[in-house]
């Protein structure tokens, strides 16, 4: 009995001795004690704990990064600055067709968008005011032509009897001159006549587009009333507003760019207007031609509007060098006694880089990598947390 209890015990630690071989096996060697070395190190280590973070603030200098890649050098650039706003094509005037005698408007063939040619007629004007300057204009003339035809009968009779002594010659001239008058006078009652005949007929004064009528049919109009609103076709500008402080660079003669929303091709453009704020709230309204006569624009197409600006000598920095505190923008300034906090004014964005306008000049070390958190390294210190 004791023989197979002892054997049964031999077996079982030989299997364990197998178990351990092959997990020495498989993590390529027995493991080892610490040298009394690396126990100190780590024992170092433990008892110091985690590095602590060096102090600092937004008024004090900062721990600089330990890789020289964190720093950028800052660099002069010369910038020019733009101004976006967005435009609007629209007529720079609208037309009226004004009735010219108190009338009744009728035969009004056109609607709003209706395209117009210079001369056509667009509506006619009736009614007892208008029909009685026509009766009487044409009463005009014929009076006219009755006296002209007897002042020039009354001349030839004249003529044949100067030669028998019957008359004189200063007969003749007195006859000659009658009938000069009487011609004068038939002319203008003709042109008279044709004037109010063109007041019966409302004409368009050029090419254009109907865009609104101001007097439907049967309406009773007076002398100077619009009865149609057109808006002529090569009368068109770029209207756009304008904000913010750079206003008062704006001048007639700069130039820039239109994109259609439609996405075609942009339009080069230059101010020809600058008419100012025209209520309280509103911006630097701005009128732009094309600098390329043959640009044809359409009424309400609307796009942005980008003005370039005089070339300005800037400094570039990276735009995640820059920090935003109470109200200011920063930047950590790097020199041998440490990083230190300098107050700036952006500029202008180009891609990744933003240009100073003032703060520091150019060949300053600034630091980039994590500039945020470097800023604000001292800002618990700061702050109490309440009971």
């Amino acid at each position: 009995m004791k023989r197979i209890i002892v054997g049964t015990a031999v077996a079982i630690l030989v299997v364990l001795a197998g178990v351990q071989v092959a997990e020495w096996s498989r993590a390529g060697s027995p493991p080892r004690e610490p040298t009394p070395a690396r126990a100190s190190l780590a024992s170092g280590r433990a008892k110091a704990g985690p590095e602590a973070p060096a102090a600092g603030s937004d008024a004090s200098p900062v721990t600089a990064p330990s890789s020289e890649a964190g720093y950028v050098i800052t660099q002069a650039a010369t910038v020019s600055p733009r101004l976006v706003a967005y435009g609007q094509v629209q007529p720079i005037s609208l037309l009226p067709v004004n009735a010219a005698e108190p009338g009744v408007v009728t035969a009004l063939g056109v609607l709003p968008g209706t395209h117009v040619r210079a001369g056509q007629e667009i509506a006619h004007l009736s009614g007892p005011a208008i029909q009685s300057a026509l009766e009487q204009s044409e009463a005009n003339v014929r009076s006219a032509q009755a006296q002209l035809s007897a002042a020039r009968k009354t001349l030839a009779i004249e003529r044949e009897q100067l030669p028998s002594h019957l008359s004189t010659r200063a007969a003749v001239q007195q006859a000659r001159s009658a009938a000069a008058q009487a011609q004068t006078n038939f002319e203008n009652a003709q042109s008279h006549l044709e004037a109010v005949r063109r007041m019966l007929a409302l004409a368009a004064p050029a090419n254009g587009t109907v865009l609104a009528i101001d007097a439907p049919n049967g309406q009773l109009v007076a002398a100077g009333q619009p009865v149609v609103t057109l808006q002529t076709t090569a009368r068109l500008w770029l209207a756009a507003s304008y904000y913010g402080p750079d206003l008062s660079l704006i001048h007639v003669g700069m130039t820039g760019v239109f994109a259609p929303a439609d996405g075609s091709a942009p339009v080069p453009v230059r101010v020809r207007a600058v008419s100012g704020a025209m209520a309280a709230g509103e911006g630097e309204a701005i009128g732009l031609m094309p600098m390329v006569p043959t640009s044809r624009w359409i009424n309400g197409e609307y796009g942005s509007v980008t003005l370039d600006l005089p070339p300005q000598k800037l400094v570039a920095v990276p735009t995640r060098a820059l920090v935003l505190d109470r109200g200011k923008w920063w930047v950590l300034v790097h020199s041998p006694e440490g990083d230190r906090p300098q107050e700036v004014v952006p500029g202008p964005t180009r891609g990744w880089n933003t240009f100073l306008e003032s703060g520091v000049s150019a060949g300053t070390q600034i630091v980039v990598e994590d500039a945020y958190l470097l800023f604000h390294r001292g800002i618990a210190k700061r702050y109490t947390p309440s009971n």
